[in-house]
């Protein structure tokens, strides 16, 4: 039987209990940072009925292709540094919703960990959808035997927000997946005028779940046009925008992950 992760060297999972929190947006930060480092990424987009890492990364009208390896995913530049797969290349068309029960689902996503011909990688980042379910289940049972570093959970400061990635903590802990830390997203609003900062949705939230659950806390990410209109035109924001807020927070969260990996391995 082919094994077509035989290359990938680390496995991250980006997860949260809820839905709106910023995973597809961390993950495509995560992959374009760990990109500046000199690493070779892919991103695998498993949530299925809201797959928007295409659309990111401005490379939704492509097209996957076959080889005798499986399918060749979406290459985002001509380095082939970064690449995707998703179930948004395999929509006829860009509206059409994935009206599927749990079975066909998990059948794909069994099939998008198997034959995906990554080749060689230093990291593959699995965005995930909401929730603690089917897919979830799925997913952490096929990446199990290449053993995947761990997970990433992301949450907003408010206590809503906390209380489902408390679930995703016990889900983590129940199917025995290391936590690697947590990030708080959308944590202050950094005026562009004047740089003062506005805790819309409150603050430390993530912090203080990380210190309760005895996980590492990655950062706060704040929320920032800047990075909202790179993700809206698919631009690369860690090389557009140094000078922004959210800027350091999302390089700070990579670096601790590649200190994860080389910790690891020494």
């Amino acid at each position: 039987e082919r094994n077509n992760l035989a290359g990938v060297r680390q496995i991250v999972l980006v997860l949260s209990g809820k839905g709106g929190v910023g995973k597809s947006t961390i993950s495509t930060e995560l992959a374009l940072s760990l990109r500046h480092t000199g690493k070779k990424v892919g991103i695998l987009d498993v949530d299925l009925c809201g797959p928007s890492i295409p659309r990111m990364f401005r490379v939704q009208d492509n097209d996957v292709h076959q080889c005798d390896s499986g399918w060749v995913p979406v290459f985002v530049d001509q380095d082939k540094s970064i690449s995707l797969m998703s179930i948004g290349f395999l929509l006829e068309k860009p509206d059409d919703a994935v009206v599927w029960r749990g079975p066909k689902k998990n059948a794909l996503i069994k099939q998008f960990v198997a034959d995906v011909a990554w080749g060689d990688l230093d990291f593959l980042i699995v965005d995930t959808p909401p929730g603690t379910s089917d897919e979830h289940i799925s997913t952490v049972e096929a990446l199990r035997p290449y053993k995947p570093l761990g997970a990433i959970l992301v949450t907003t400061p408010q206590a809503v927000s906390v209380g489902d990635v408390r679930r995703e903590l016990t889900f983590c802990k129940k199917t025995g997946l290391r936590v690697l830390g947590i990030v708080e997203n959308m944590s202050g609003f950094v005026c562009p005028h004047c740089s003062e900062c506005t805790n819309i949705f409150s603050k430390g939230g993530g912090e203080e779940l990380a210190k309760h659950a005895g996980v590492p806390f990655l950062g706060c990410v704040p929320l920032d046009p800047q990075l909202s209109q790179s993700l809206e035109e698919g631009r690369d924001f860690i090389q557009e925008f140094p000078k922004s807020s959210a800027f350091p927070a999302l390089a700070h969260i990579a670096q601790q992950i590649l200190d994860g990996t080389s910790q690891q391995s020494s």
